[in-house]
């Protein structure tokens, strides 16, 4: 574990993955100075004001100046825009690292605008999060005992992995290294598909209930919904600006996963529709037990 403070640590995007990597090394004494960038300034004061971060950026110049790490905690979609504009005011010694969950289109998103510190670059993952968003959201145990994935380049030093994995574990977080396609299969199959079914579900439901007018149909089925569905559906509350973009930035590991799950969900259709009640009894018991696995060797 480290015990170099960072002296300097920028962040960019205080939300709820920004600020509680913020407050997590804040809890372990490892961040000296904080500064928070970012384009609300509602939020922004709500991070200074929680204790998130130490003071507001006036400008990208003045931020990033003597800059220890660089943390982008932004919707993937706006990472390369981001890394055009601190690219010319880097130190030469500043490590960058992010948290988008796709990895591939971020690296591409590097090769462009950060050619001078991709030896300082740490593509990353925190697979963690809330259906909450902002710097009110943020709290330090956020990442204790979740999974961080870093998918470094050819180019990255293993000085600077090893900086931001130490940082990652000071957050009680189990870091694991991967290629970048490799991660983006995983995460189009465990993360990505999953949200877009929460999404779609609830879109299907909600359109059976309701007429264009949006006014609610008689015996609308959300007036009877229970706790399954509640649970179900509850990723759908996530931020549609970031899973549209997640979608966008990992589109053809999640076709894929689309594909393989629709004919998942036609092989079950035929056993229902032949009135097959082993088969269909046997798949439940399969997925029960899978699930009752999956647990026992995450606990």
């Amino acid at each position: 574990m480290t015990n170099v403070v960072i002296n300097k640590l920028v962040i960019i995007g205080v939300g709820l993955i920004g600020g509680s990597f913020a407050l997590a090394l804040r809890k372990a004494e490892l961040a000296g100075h904080i500064v928070g960038v970012g384009r609300s300034r509602e939020n922004m004061a709500r991070a200074l004001k929680r204790g998130l971060i130490d003071e507001i950026a006036g400008d990208l110049p003045s931020a990033l100046k003597r800059a220890d790490i660089v943390f982008l905690a932004v919707p993937v979609g706006q990472t390369g825009e981001i890394m055009a504009k601190i690219s010319p005011y880097l130190e030469p010694d500043s490590i960058v690292t992010d948290a988008g969950s796709t990895k591939q289109d971020v690296i591409a998103a590097a090769r462009s605008h950060l050619t001078e510190n991709l030896q300082n670059f740490v593509p990353g993952h925190p697979i963690a999060g809330a259906e909450q968003s902002g710097a009110g959201a943020a709290r330090a145990d956020l990442f204790r005992s979740k999974n961080v994935v870093l998918t470094p380049l050819e180019e990255t030093s293993s000085n600077a992995v090893n900086r931001v994995k130490e940082l990652w574990q000071a957050c009680g977080a189990c870091v694991s290294l991967m290629s970048a396609g490799q991660h983006d299969k995983i995460l189009a199959t465990v993360s990505h598909l999953p949200h877009l079914l929460a999404f779609t579900l609830m879109n299907h439901v909600y359109r059976a209930g309701h007429g264009p007018d949006g006014m609610p149909r008689p015996n609308d089925p959300l007036h009877f919904a229970g706790t399954g569905f509640r649970d179900f559906t509850r990723i759908a509350a996530s931020s549609p600006e970031m899973w549209r973009d997640i979608c966008l930035g990992n589109r053809e590991a999640l076709v894929d996963q689309i594909d393989a799950y629709q004919r998942e969900l036609a092989a079950l259709r035929e056993t229902l529709a032949r009135d097959d009640g082993d088969a269909l009894e046997k798949a439940f018991a399969n997925a029960r037990e899978a699930r009752q696995q999956w647990l026992k060797n995450t606990s």
